[in-house]
């Protein structure tokens, strides 16, 4: 690192942080998993856009492989990156650009705190519509780059369906820009959608635009719990309804339990709206609970919080220990697949959700989604899982992603093997 740390000052100048893998907080040296036993030989931390467009210039010179993190709370998902020779980090890239209150828009920078993000927003009466897994440590670059969002896709979508604007820098060293600061722009490539979810194998963001909500007046939890036929029913009849929950999803039993919820499998909704209507609907939810033999509890202010964040912490298990995976079902077999599960919660409308599974479960399980209409990627687990298909893609276009992985990165220096087929 001595000789790559005093080229990159040479570059960059002294200011720019360096550190080399020896010296490196313990944890983040365990949250990058490898295919290899060659270890990086460290990470640069640079200050501004500029610095980090010129030490990617400087690897793209010298070919070297690239992992770009945040603060590194999702370095485990994903394959295992091979051969990286240089760890970036934007962790220090973490300034508020602009907040256009009227707008309803705000730019920052990537390694901005999701949580210190939200706080700023809150003063004024604002949110950003995401809600990631680890929101005191996660960046806004780290989310859009893994696609991570949860239980509010139900009523604002994805990370992608926020996101009006990137900049990033390319694997040559270049600063690019896509979409703006406003909420219409004019057509194009959408290299939003394309940069939201691509584990930073196309190129390192620096920035990022999104819409952003009101804060909802209140806000309340329908909690119901029974046997999984006649939560099935519920969940049908929910569906159905003129009802709108921002968030709405399934549990598995063992899930149910751990929350301390009841027996059998569970239904959770939120409402957020002026007071009357949350508790209008509330109140409803429960009323079609109880006509399908269920047990209904409403959940507000801080057992509201603390119950949300609570099934995080329960399916993002320590991955030294258990098999945390992503899956996609179709929506109505979102029950049948939960009762073959210990910790599992899947979103109501998408049929998106999360397992925890042991090992010996996870092929098993894979199998159960792809008969259901979906999939499961692997997230995080001990490496030795990370030697299956991590991510398990049977389908058509793993041409077209190698041929836009060529486009943007034909040397193959930004996070490799990372992506689908080892991209």
């Amino acid at each position: 690192m001595k000789a790559q740390a005093t080229q990159l000052a040479s570059i960059v100048g002294s200011e720019i942080d360096v550190c080399d893998w020896e010296n490196l907080d313990v944890n983040l040296q365990k949250s990058i998993l490898l295919s290899s036993v060659d270890t990086p030989s460290g990470v640069v931390y640079p200050r501004t856009p500029e610095q980090l467009a010129q030490v990617m210039a400087a690897a793209h010179r010298q070919r070297w492989r690239v992992l770009p993190c945040g603060s590194g709370s999702k370095l485990g998902w994903g394959g295992l990156a091979s051969n990286i020779d240089l760890v970036i980090s934007t962790e220090r890239l973490n300034h508020l650009v602009d907040h256009a209150v009227g707008d309803l828009t705000v730019t920052v920078e990537a390694g901005m705190k999701f949580a210190d993000l939200q706080t700023t927003l809150a003063s004024q009466g604002q949110f950003l519509a995401l809600d990631p897994f680890a929101p005191a440590q996660a960046t806004i670059g780290g989310i859009v780059a893994t696609a991570d969002t949860g239980s509010w896709r139900q009523r604002y979508g994805g990370v992608r369906d926020q996101l009006l604007g990137i900049t990033f820098v390319r694997a040559d060293g270049q600063i690019a820009k896509a979409g703006g600061r406003v909420v219409k722009n004019v057509a194009g490539y959408d290299l939003m959608k394309l940069f939201t979810g691509s584990y930073g194998t196309l190129g390192i963001l620096t920035q990022m635009t999104f819409r952003v909500y009101p804060q909802p007046a209140t806000s309340g939890t329908v909690v119901l719990t029974g046997a999984a036929a006649d939560i099935d029913q519920a969940r049908a009849t929910l569906m159905s309804s003129a009802l709108t929950p921002t968030a709405a999803d399934l549990l598995s039993t063992q899930l149910v339990s751990s929350l301390g919820l009841g027996k059998g499998m569970g239904l959770i909704a939120r409402f957020q709206s002026i007071a009357e209507s949350t508790l209008e609907q509330a109140n409803i939810l429960l009323h079609i609970g109880k006509n399908h033999a269920l047990n209904g509890t409403i959940y507000t202010a801080n057992e509201e919080v603390d119950f949300w964040g609570k099934w995080r912490s329960l399916i993002h298990d320590d991955a030294t220990k258990a098999v945390t995976c992503k899956i996609g079902v179709l929506p109505t077999a979102a029950v049948k697949v939960l009762s073959q599960v210990s910790f599992g919660l899947i979103h109501m409308s998408s049929g998106l959700g999360w397992l925890r599974l042991d090992e010996q479960q996870v092929l098993e399980m894979r199998s159960l989604c792809a008969e259901n209409g979906g999939f499961l990627s692997i997230l995080a687990s001990p490496v030795t899982v990370k030697q299956l298909d991590v991510w398990g893609y049977s389908g058509n276009g793993l041409a077209v992603m190698r041929q836009i992985k060529q486009e943007f990165d034909p040397n193959n220096l930004l996070s490799p093997g990372r992506f689908v087929g080892g991209i």
